[in-house]
């Protein structure tokens, strides 16, 4: 009999972020996965900016930006002409870029992250049975060296579409297919377009409809490239858009295998400019579904990534999302698992990441069927929300005051925004407000002016700190013309203006920021109880 506090089934992206915040944040867990060794496939590439925000707080961003190709935009071409050229470019307070990196890379990072903590994924590990009651989960592994019974307060299964896990619980998976059988590629081609550009190109017979497609993602390397497009009528099956044995269909299918020429054939007919494909690394028939669980949670069993929602590719949303549920659940599981918070914190999960699951199931579909330019939204906010950095949680259970927010304003809820320009008497150099937001725990920012009582900054910080049960860190945001003399937190200039401007804010007011980056209250002016009375929403009292 194995013990652990967590059990993570499956280690894709998914899985690995969450073994490695449940570490990071001091849980014992386990994370096992059937296969024997990674799968060598560029399957998810698109990296978003909120998911680098989020690698960066995890201490992974130089080994990121290392492996990735920057992602500059996206050439359309419609019948033949040249179509939209959309720029992906963001606001300037936006610290990261969109990225493209192969799945097989994020695993081999993600991977080697974890082994700093002393945890590796246990493979060839299959999960085959599953149970729980009021104490914890029983799970049976068939393992490399037979059968293991493995007993965890906890469990999360981040086992992809066809998750065991999900089935085991009985939790509903509705949602439809299409019918559409594509095949992928990835390979190098010799054309001159420019680089990090990707290319969408798009036929369309005498009714209207789209009847041949190409869809190309440059990946790092020399014209590499991850290409997808509609399968040749010799490699179409005959399939259920249930799939197979009551199966969803959606995925990779190993039976059937492209070769290049399918894959030149394609090109011959939709490649803006002529080109040759060569080295081909891998291809594979793949099946699109749309499907969304009812519940993320059943018990002491949680469900994330593909496991939980399933949708079209565009955009880059499914993994990117996966790993916001992740992140989003480790911490709340740190939190009850060190007896500082309620099993109530976990309901939380459900209410803020299953809209989410969602609007981006319902999202990609359309952007699926009628292309992002067919999106209404003006390009910077279509852009800022395929890189989830609009993604909030205004109606959680755990936060107060978004309604009372103004419409300019970081509410309750949304992100929290970085900012630079901030001074500290040892640094010789301006720091990033991310750079505070790297540890564990809640943040509570203390806007100060140059007549905001120094008692005032402490009795916040000291009430919060007990409400917390010690997880939390607290600084003075100092604006410009403030001095720290007298007060005993850790002080940081505004020297410029960025946190003001930023967060709206104004001195005598307090910002806390939940470990996930995203604002848990605002309290104009700051006072203690109420402090006090926000932090009681996901901690236990102290008594």
């Amino acid at each position: 009999m194995g013990d652990t506090d967590v059990l993570v089934v499956g280690a894709g992206p998914v899985g690995l972020t969450a073994a490695a915040e449940l570490r990071r944040h001091g849980v014992d867990c386990r994370i096992v996965d059937k296969l024997a060794e990674p799968q060598p496939y560029a399957k998810a590439v698109g990296v978003q900016p909120r998911t680098l925000e989020i690698w960066d707080t995890m201490g992974l961003a130089r080994e990121a930006l290392d492996a990735a190709l920057p992602m500059r935009g996206q050439l359309i071409f419609v019948d033949g002409k040249p179509g939209p050229r959309i720029e992906m470019e963001l606001p300037a307070d936006i610290p990261y870029g969109f990225a493209a990196i192969p799945q097989y890379t994020t695993e081999r990072l993600l991977a080697d992250h974890l082994a700093r903590f002393g945890t590796r994924v246990e493979r060839g590990t299959e999960l085959i049975d599953l149970g729980q009651d009021a104490d914890g989960v029983r799970a049976v592994l068939r393992t490399p060296d037979g059968r293991e019974d493995v007993q965890a307060r906890y469990l999360i299964g981040c086992d992809g579409a066809h998750s065991p896990v999900r089935r085991a619980m009985g939790i509903r998976f509705d949602g439809d297919a299409f019918p559409e059988q594509y095949m992928l590629g990835d390979v190098e081609v010799d054309w001159d377009l420019p680089v990090g550009f990707g290319v969408r190109s798009v036929h369309h017979d005498a009714d209207g409809g789209a009847d041949d497609i190409l869809v190309c993602i440059p990946l790092p390397g020399l014209n590499r490239y991850r290409m997808s497009m509609l399968v040749p009528p010799e490699l179409e099956a005959v399939a259920s858009v249930h799939g197979t044995n009551g199966e969803v269909a959606h995925g990779l299918e190993t039976s059937r295998t492209p070769k290049l020429r399918h894959i030149q054939a394609v090109l011959d007919r939709l490649s803006p400019t002529p080109t040759t494909a060569s080295a081909l690394r891998w291809s594979s028939v793949f099946r699109i579904s749309h499907r969304l669980v009812d519940r993320y949670r059943e018990g002491r069993v949680f469900l994330a990534g593909d496991a939980a929602h399933i949708h079209p590719p565009t955009g880059a949303q499914g993994m990117n999302t996966g790993v916001q549920d992740a992140y989003n659940l480790a911490w709340k599981l740190a939190l009850v698992v060190g007896g500082a918070a309620d099993e109530g914190l976990l309901d939380s999960y459900q209410a803020e990441r299953h809209p989410v699951g969602e609007e981006v199931v319902g999202r990609t579909v359309r952007h699926a069927r009628a292309g992002i330019t067919a999106d209404p939204a003006d390009l910077t906010t279509v852009l800022l929300r395929e890189a989830q950095l609009l993604v909030g949680y205004r109606e959680s259970p755990l936060v107060d005051g978004a309604d009372a927010a103004a419409a300019d304003t970081p509410a309750p809820g949304d992100r929290a925004p970085d900012c630079g320009g901030l001074l500290r008497d040892l640094a010789r150099y301006p720091l990033r407000l991310f750079d505070l937001l790297r540890g564990p725990h809640h943040t509570l920012l203390l806007h100060a002016g140059p007549d905001t009582p120094a008692d005032l900054l402490h009795r916040c910080a000291d009430a919060a700190a007990s409400a917390a049960h010690g997880r939390l860190d607290s600084y003075a945001l100092l604006t410009p013309d403030a001095r720290a003399e007298g007060i005993r937190l850790p002080c940081v200039q505004d020297g410029e203006d960025g946190f003001r401007t930023a967060y709206r804010s104004r001195p005598g007011e307090a910002v806390l920021v939940r470990p996930d980056g995203y604002l848990g209250g605002r309290f104009r002016p700051a006072d203690p109880d109420a402090l006090v009375t926000h932090l009681r929403r996901t901690f236990t009292p102290v008594s």
